[in-house]
């Protein structure tokens, strides 16, 4: 019998458990994928504490994976076995050897993309892509923020938004990680635990502040990025790796100058199985030519999901994490 980590419980990584887990045969309008990797996110975090509850316990998490699909149910087309296919997205359930998932949420992988980049990039990447292209349309000439510069979404916002042409400002937790996020596209990074990061960013611009600020760090973040923002510029929250954001009276966008504020998820952005496409196109395409490339910091076997989640939480992470199934 195949494998899985499975929660039956919410808290801290002791309650990730190896266990013997039968995806069974896939019903109508899905496949049973053969998993050959597995993309750890932060979101998997929230899933297992409970902060972004679950449909159901007990749950195996994971939202991102790719492999080859080993049997197809019924009304399902344009998926055969055999096919190499990746996944990003509801519902749950990557962290299997071997799962079921509803046929439109896959996509085909491209020759040149190996089934362990799709899991390191397919969940980040699509992020990058509706943060640089549907929160705020990046330009040549615009100026971006970006925290948590070279984490695995930092890292492909920096490249992505230096290959269209904009300055590429990042935050990095260490000198070490500052010259990750350099080699990535960052033009200016800052040490966030010893500048201040808003007067640093005013100082680059001249005063003028940045065009868009990407902040997935939240609490510890949320009001200083409000500040390194131009008059109408726009605060884009995709997490919140430091905690919660606190309650916000909205009069402060207006007080810091007519700011713009969203709250998006990949979810919502990828919805349709058109949009899901297109985000992945074009991620596999900027890929594909170099413009982007996809940074394996660290692997773990699927078993020690709990020591990758430690050290997720506990920023010792660069780029993107798989676990091997």
């Amino acid at each position: 019998m195949s494998k899985a980590v499975i929660i039956h419980a919410t808290g801290d990584p002791t309650v990730l458990k190896w266990e013997d887990y039968d995806p069974g045969f896939p019903g109508p309008g899905a496949v049973r994928l053969r998993q050959e990797a597995v993309g750890l996110n932060f979101i998997d975090v929230y899933h297992r504490t409970g902060l972004y509850p679950l449909p159901a316990l007990p749950a195996v998490l994971g939202l991102e994976g790719a492999g080859v699909v080993e049997a197809v149910g019924a009304d399902v087309s344009g998926f055969k076995p055999g096919d190499r296919v990746g996944y990003a997205g509801i519902p749950p359930g990557a962290y299997a050897q071997v799962r079921c998932i509803p046929a439109h949420r896959l996509v085909l992988l491209p020759q040149g993309i190996s089934t362990h980049a799709a899991a390191g990039m397919m969940l980040r990447g699509m992020t990058a892509r509706y943060l640089l292209f549907g929160c705020y349309p990046v330009k040549r000439g615009d100026r971006i923020l970006i925290h948590a510069a070279a984490g695995g979404v930092g890292a492909i916002v920096s490249q992505w938004a230096s290959y269209l042409g904009a300055e590429v400002i990042g935050t990095v937790g260490s000198v070490e990680k500052a010259r990750l996020a350099e080699k990535h596209g960052c033009h200016h990074t800052i040490l966030y635990r010893e500048i201040d990061f808003a007067e640093r960013v005013k100082a680059i611009t001249g005063g003028r502040g940045v065009d868009v600020v990407y902040d997935s760090v939240g609490q510890a973040t949320f009001m200083q990025s409000l500040d390194c923002l131009r008059p109408m510029g726009t605060m884009v929250s995709f997490g919140q790796a430091s905690g919660a954001i606190a309650p916000v009276d909205i009069g402060v966008l207006a007080a810091k100058g007519s700011l713009f504020l969203t709250r998006p998820s990949l979810m919502a952005y990828t919805a349709s199985r058109e949009d899901l496409l297109a985000h992945a196109n074009d991620l596999f395409a900027v890929v594909e030519k170099g413009a982007v490339r996809v940074t394996i910091g660290q692997t773990y076997a699927l078993e020690d999901a709990a020591q990758a989640h430690r050290d997720l939480e506990s920023r010792r992470t660069t780029g993107s994490t798989v676990l091997i199934p």
